[in-house]
């Protein structure tokens, strides 16, 4: 029988192989100039490669593997496990035309320079010359399609074509020998996606309903769940606690208000005190760089408190591409465990869509105001997401194993705990601290929305009653989470799942133990599920 080590290798850099995307968000370059193929006998082939991983994961005995190895083992099955439940459950590439973007694959290409240009370009013109034969597929693939993630689509394939033809010509322009096998390339997957978003739009026109009603149901999004999280709490629970966290949240916040504006402990308090705080905002064009000025402030906080070892590594602040937007406001594109280049992480910024009213856009910076930039940097840069995730990269184990098994409720949970860790400390005082206890808010509601939604046929008139009275939203960002919401599916429960488990971690800080030495080694085994974190810091 094949030892652990050896075999958790093959089965990695079969995956590898396998998912192109997967490969180079990990750091491996060997498969830049592919798109994944999501034709009948290469998916039919990659769950049989997927079910002969499972077997032979299933054959050895986990006892008699260290602990780290064990871990490494259960992290493997579960990603098999769940690969095989997306392909034959969910099904994704067969109603959901959003599995077929090639835009983050070609970004990945023409934003880091983790090789020279040359070889940069001549990746992308593989890339690009797989785009016709792969939207083709898609075509070919696609059935009935949710209305709103075909909606989506058109933004995000329109986004891709801008995408190519705006920033293939400035690195084409570094080696130009390349400029007869990159630029009809280039053309010709224009071309491709511009078919593709008039196939969408046809779509659209000929059909005013719904279309495939995107919610999962019970049993599928109960199943999905148990993937995503990985953890022993089941969704019952999770409302349970969701419900109580809730209540919880509103009389902190309340308390918060009133300190602020004086007044009552009650709803209307805590609308005038966001209110105030609300008027402090940025716009368009000044949104970059307040995200810039907080990521400053927040770097010199965590330093003067001393709550985690700082990183020399790059942080680029930029607005969100096209291609990329229409699901959330700011994401953290870090790179990947696998990755030998000295590249910068990204945070990135979504500006308000073109073509929304005044009135939308105002409020949608009512809601992203200044004092909730800061909180946002926090969560998606310092020291959440960029610090946490340039940690994890400085693992090394064994096995490639945690480099593609990232656990979202370990990025997400830590984020989150790094929100509170910042307040009670003082950071951005009393206004960023309701803004913080307004996320909270938020987080709590989003795993709600979550089950409530796909499970229970939630609709959007009590989603938006929901979000914009126990959660203060403004009606900007609960339209936008309402989109989110039937997008996605368990996604949005990560958050309160993984800061309820991150924070009971954090709470298990040993005796004589500093806050950043625990912090420290909370980060320092790349990201496992929590339960797996709990066994490898034996709490």
């Amino acid at each position: 029988m094949e030892s652990f080590v050896p075999l958790a290798e093959r089965i990695v850099d079969a995956l590898l192989e396998s998912r192109p995307g997967l490969a180079t968000l990990a750091g491996d370059h060997r498969y830049d100039d592919r798109l994944p193929d999501l034709g009948v006998d290469a998916v039919a082939a990659d769950r049989a490669m997927l079910t002969d991983a499972s077997h032979a994961l299933s054959e050895l005995d986990p006892d008699a593997l260290d602990v780290t190895e064990q871990v490494d083992h259960a992290l493997l099955t579960a990603l098999v496990d769940r690969e095989l439940f997306e392909s034959t459950e969910i099904r994704a590439h067969e109603w959901d035309p959003l599995a077929h973007n090639p835009g983050p694959l070609l970004h990945a290409l023409l934003a880091r320079p983790y090789a020279p240009a040359e070889v940069r370009l001549t990746a992308l013109a593989g890339r690009l010359a797989a785009v016709p034969d792969a939207l083709a597929t898609a075509r070919a693939t696609l059935g009935e399609l949710p209305r709103i993630h075909a909606e989506t689509a058109v933004g995000q394939f329109t986004g891709t074509a801008a995408l190519i033809r705006d920033e293939v010509p400035g690195l084409l322009a570094e080696v130009p020998a390349l400029h007869d096998r990159v630029e009809p390339a280039a053309t010709a997957a224009i071309a491709a996606l511009e078919e593709f978003v008039a196939w969408l739009r046809i779509g659209l026109a000929a059909d005013a309903g719904p279309g495939r009603d995107p919610r999962l149901g019970r049993r599928r999004w109960e199943a999905r769940l148990w993937h995503t999280l990985d953890t022993e709490l089941g969704a019952a629970e999770i409302q349970r606690r969701a419900w109580a966290n809730l209540d919880r949240v509103t009389e902190e916040i309340r308390a918060a208000a009133v300190e602020l504006v004086g007044g009552p402990a009650d709803d209307e308090t805590v609308r005038r005190a966001l209110d105030l705080l609300a008027a402090e905002h940025p716009d368009d064009h000044t949104v970059v760089e307040l995200a810039s000025v907080t990521m400053d402030e927040t770097t010199d906080f965590v330093r003067a408190h001393d709550l985690v070892s700082l990183v020399d590594d790059r942080c680029v602040i930029q607005e969100m591409p096209d291609f990329a937007r229409g699901v959330a406001v700011a994401y953290c594109d870090a790179p990947g465990p696998l990755e030998t280049a000295r590249i910068p992480t990204f945070y990135c910024i979504s500006p308000t869509p073109a073509g929304w009213p005044a009135s939308r856009v105002e409020s949608f910076y009512r809601e992203y105001n200044d004092h909730m930039i800061r909180n946002l940097t926090v969560h998606e840069a310092m020291p959440g997401h960029f610090l946490q995730l340039a940690h994890a990269r400085r693992y090394a184990g064994p096995t490639r194993v945690r480099a593609v098994t990232r656990s979202g409720v370990f990025v997400e949970g830590w984020a989150v705990h790094a929100e509170e860790v910042m307040v009670e400390r003082g950071f951005g005082g009393l206004p960023v601290r309701l803004q913080q206890l307004k996320m909270q808010l938020r987080m709590t509601i989003n795993a709600l929305l979550d089950q409530l939604v796909h499970c229970d046929g939630l609709p959007e008139s009590e989603a938006m009653a929901l979000m914009t009275g126990r959660g203060f939203q403004e009606e900007g960002e609960a339209v936008g989470k309402w989109r989110r919401s039937l997008l996605t599916s368990t996604q949005l429960s990560t958050y309160f799942v993984g800061y309820t488990e991150m924070a009971e971690i954090a709470r298990s800080r040993p005796d004589g133990v500093s806050v950043r030495q625990w912090h420290d080694e909370m980060l320092a085994h790349d990201c496992p599920p929590p339960r797996h974190l709990r066994t490898l810091l034996g709490v």
